[in-house]
């Protein structure tokens, strides 16, 4: 399907990901799904027992988008492509969530100082008669910290609202020796694969 006025839903509350939306051209409006646990969340992150990171990452990723979509349609709105996605952090086959306080940033970063770890971002791509989706996977290495170095960046605001307590875009990437992967998807938005599946999706990347 053609899509005339070019522009996408995002279903994602991440301003690193509009950022790199508008960085590649696309135009988007914010579809927000709710997630104050207060006023009822329309679609668990919550890891379920046994699953590990990568069916996490996807499976997020994908009942985001296809909620998303089922509210498009009770809304009547304008069916364009929904994008959502998902990005979780892993070390020893463990995922590190964002961290609560001070001490759980502290542990994280201590964790994964002088190692590697991964970083994975699943992309879901919701239209009409599309449903199609991609988890991409960066190997990412930490240089060996100073808990000084570890104290300094919790003192900042960075850690908080981030998977794995950092962001690349910001002071970590001070941190980082080694890349191998995208450092997009790293952000949390694959650029490559995302623009693949929006063509797909019948929009012009």
């Amino acid at each position: 399907m053609k899509y005339t006025d070019k522009k996408i839903y995002l279903a994602s509350k991440s301003p690193r990901r509009r950022e790199l939306l508008r960085q590649v051209g696309v135009e988007f409006e914010l579809l927000m799904l709710r997630s104050d646990p207060a006023r009822g969340i329309d679609v668990s992150e919550e890891v379920l027992p046994g699953e590990d990171p990568q069916a996490y990452v996807a499976r997020v990723a994908r009942e985001k988008g296809a909620f998303a979509w089922k509210v498009l349609q009770m809304r009547r709105q304008p069916l364009r492509p929904v994008l959502t996605a998902d990005t979780t952090v892993t070390i020893d086959g463990e995922i590190l969530g964002k961290p609560a306080n001070r001490e759980e940033a502290l542990a994280m970063l201590g964790r994964l100082s002088g190692r590697t770890h991964q970083v994975l971002t699943s992309v879901a791509i919701h239209a009409e008669r599309v449903a199609e989706q991609v988890t991409q996977v960066s190997d990412v290495r930490f240089a060996t910290l100073t808990p000084a170095q570890i104290q300094a960046y919790c003192a900042t605001t960075e850690p908080y609202d981030k998977a794995g307590g950092y962001g690349i875009q910001g002071l970590a990437a001070l941190f980082v020796e080694h890349i191998e992967g995208s450092h997009s998807g790293i952000m949390g938005l694959p650029l490559f694969e995302t623009a693949r599946l929006l063509r797909k999706a019948g929009y012009p990347v």
